[in-house]
């Protein structure tokens, strides 16, 4: 059990599933994974697979848990009765919440039975533009992505855009408005994959224009982009 990396707001990780389909390129979580060649082939891989061992975990003091911080739980192709089993367990510990987070929002709407009051539902929504992340992912598309978070009935939804790709400010800001997410985090990539950033005045302006409608921003990582910092 850590800390995440990835969120302040959260308290510890926890990852009964590891692995993900999506093939994003500048995926930290599999550079992670291939440290573990030695213990687990298959977390090596990076490919989905249960530790059902650590379904037991109980947290007896109210806690904010980033569940499957190592994957994502909801890729098409992932067997739902992991998920079930997943969310079974999270039923178990009400004092705390658990955060889900995910590229693949649509699969929400197939497990809203087995969600808790206790769970807050994610997206990743990097950029609005598709081309750019057809070139670096498999996950479905962001436009896609964002209907399904917009369409789920759900009050405790958070959005992360992170890492940050150029992006339409006008669209973003709508989709930002229309998801109505309790907060969201911005933040650049960490791992110098020299992808399609946007300039940070732009994200500055992003952030400013999220804040405006009443929506808490979590500032993650914000620089110039990697090509900003050639001139």
């Amino acid at each position: 059990m850590k800390k995440s990396r990835m969120f302040r707001f959260v308290s510890e990780t926890w990852n009964p599933m590891v692995g993900c389909l999506h093939m994003c390129s500048y995926c930290w979580a599999r550079r992670i994974a291939r440290r573990f060649a030695h213990t687990c082939r298959l977390c090596y891989e990076f490919k989905p697979h249960m530790h059902w061992e650590r379904l037991n975990r109980k947290w007896r003091k109210p806690k904010i848990v980033f569940v499957v911080d190592m994957g994502d739980l909801f890729c098409d192709g992932i067997p739902s009765d992991w998920i079930v089993r997943i969310l079974n367990a999270i039923r178990l510990n009400p004092k705390s919440y658990f955060l889900l987070q995910t590229k693949n929002p649509k699969r929400y709407d197939e497990f809203v039975e087995y969600f808790g009051k206790n769970v807050i539902l994610g997206a990743t929504i990097e950029t609005n533009i598709f081309p750019i992340t057809d070139r670096i992912s498999r996950a479905p598309r962001p436009e896609e992505r964002y209907r399904a978070m917009r369409d789920v009935s759900w009050e405790n939804k958070f959005v992360s855009i992170e890492p940050i790709l150029d992006f339409d400010l006008d669209v973003m800001i709508k989709w930002i408005s229309d998801i109505e997410p309790m907060r969201v985090a911005v933040g650049y990539d960490n791992y110098n994959n020299r992808l399609d950033e946007p300039p940070l005045r732009k994200t500055l302006k992003l952030i400013e224009e999220i804040e405006a409608i009443g929506i808490e921003v979590e500032r993650k990582t914000l620089r110039k982009a990697w090509w900003e910092r050639l001139y």
